[in-house]
């Protein structure tokens, strides 16, 4: 594969999930710090992040507590395990706001339950305070407990998911752009405060949604809040070629990467998009050491605090089926699995290399990453490891997710990052203020 001009640069963005991310055992971490129930967590971490010229902070969120494990939610909710809590990201974002001045701000907000108008609001006011930083994660939430918080009985057929998704960020760009740039005038001599006829109605009637507007935000330094995606399915994909500027991904090996890369940026060139507006990141873990060993140590300190328990639950609920039933001791292999939940599990098989492995053992490996590519060892070998995924076109930079929180933040921003800087890989300070600037992506 063709190698990538060394004038590019690589981005970079930090997953912060609480309270815990991919790894299973990293909230039970002697450093990690868990007072997420307060704004010192978040603004420390972005303010980290800032120091390092990290391109962005990204929040995920679901809209329920976990629960598929022996028919509840308590094991999640017991040991921690991802999904035990799901805070409203825009809130966190508007404090890490208050704090910083440049780190990008990504949010995670559904389009299968939230208005478009009230989508559309919440991001672009979040934009406008921000000084133009937001990142607006669109998801198709998939789960029939999501659907149940909000009346439903169960989700809509995925198709049908993504038709409506795309009518709704259509609506919510319409919206947006309800004001042109230049709306706002502020003369006080001549008593005019906006220009009414550089605001317009939307008048959007789609087959799910529909708006009249106009907005009552104006336009944001970027003009609107860039837009993530994390399309995995042949759909998703599609979807995230039409609308995705930065591509969140979780890929299991450089080969992995190279193809969905490659895909990604086919397929936004057939949208109809230039491929250098649709940035690629997979995610990967960084274990950071003085030496390689101490990196192996630390590695091995974190996969002691995962709870097997958890590990199945987690399992649980990326198959789609209870797994309790099964004899933990058993083969992997020999595991009966639902059709409808089949494909997962054979991820995870071939992700794990799981021969030879028990349920538990599998889902503790699991556990450990979520397949998540580590690297670990010292802040140079992990980047000839990420440079080497760059330079062969894996990925246009990475989402880093976290063991240690936020002492992860500080060793990779301490050991990895001076590295990429001195290869030019990475910048040393932003070019601009809006996250927009960060990525390249246009206004």
């Amino acid at each position: 594969m063709n190698q990538r001009s060394r004038t590019d640069m690589m981005h970079l963005v930090a997953f912060l999930m609480m309270p815990t991310s991919h790894h299973h055992g990293a909230w039970r971490h002697p450093e990690s710090e868990l007072d997420f129930d307060g704004t010192e967590y978040y603004r420390t971490t972005a303010r980290i992040l800032e120091d390092a010229k990290w391109d962005m902070l990204f929040m995920p969120d679901v809209l329920t507590v976990y629960g598929n494990y022996r028919g509840g939610f308590e094991t999640t909710v017991r040991h921690g395990g991802q999904g035990a809590l799901s805070m409203d990201p825009v809130v966190i974002a508007s404090c890490v706001a208050a704090v910083t001045q440049r780190i990008g701000l990504g949010v995670t907000q559904s389009a299968s339950f939230i208005p478009p108008y009230l989508l559309a609001r919440s991001l672009a006011t979040l934009d406008l305070v921000s000084g133009g930083r937001a990142a607006w994660n669109v998801v198709m939430s998939v789960s029939d407990a999501e659907a149940q918080n909000f009346g439903m009985e169960t989700m809509q057929d995925r198709q049908l998911r993504y038709d409506r998704g795309d009518e709704v960020v259509e609506l919510v760009q319409r919206l947006w752009a309800s004001w042109e740039p230049d709306a706002i005038v502020r003369d006080k001599a001549a008593g005019v405060f906006a220009d009414p006829a550089k605001v317009h109605y939307t008048n959007f009637d789609g087959t799910w949604v529909k708006s009249r507007g106009p907005l009552g935000v104006p336009r944001s330094k970027q003009g609107s809040p860039v837009i993530m995606q994390a399309g995995s399915s042949a759909r998703g994909k599609q979807f995230a070629a039409r609308w995705g500027e930065v591509v969140f991904t979780l890929q299991h090996t450089v080969e992995d990467m190279q193809r969905y890369y490659a895909e990604m940026k086919a397929a936004a060139t057939d949208a109809g998009r230039d491929p250098d507006h649709c940035r690629v990141l997979p995610a990967v873990q960084c274990i950071v050491g003085s030496s390689e060993a101490e990196a192996r140590e630390k590695l091995e300190l974190l996969d002691s605090l995962i709870d097997p328990e958890v590990a199945l639950a987690t399992m649980s609920l990326h198959v789609g089926q209870d797994l309790s039933f099964a004899d933990p001791n058993a083969p992997v292999e020999d595991i009966e699995i639902a059709q409808g939940s089949r494909g997962s599990f054979d991820v995870i098989l071939q992700g794990t290399k799981a021969h030879g492995l028990t349920l538990r053992e599998a889902a503790v490996r699991f556990a450990s990453s979520e397949l998540t590519p580590q690297l670990v060892g010292t802040g140079a070998q992990i980047a000839d490891e990420m440079e080497a995924m760059f330079a062969d076109r894996a990925c246009d930079g990475f989402v880093i997710t976290p063991t240690h929180v936020p002492g992860c933040w500080r060793e990779t921003s301490a050991e990895v990052i001076p590295e990429l800087q001195r290869r030019q890989l990475f910048r040393t300070d932003y070019a601009g203020s809006t996250l927009r600037s960060h990525f390249g992506l246009p206004y």
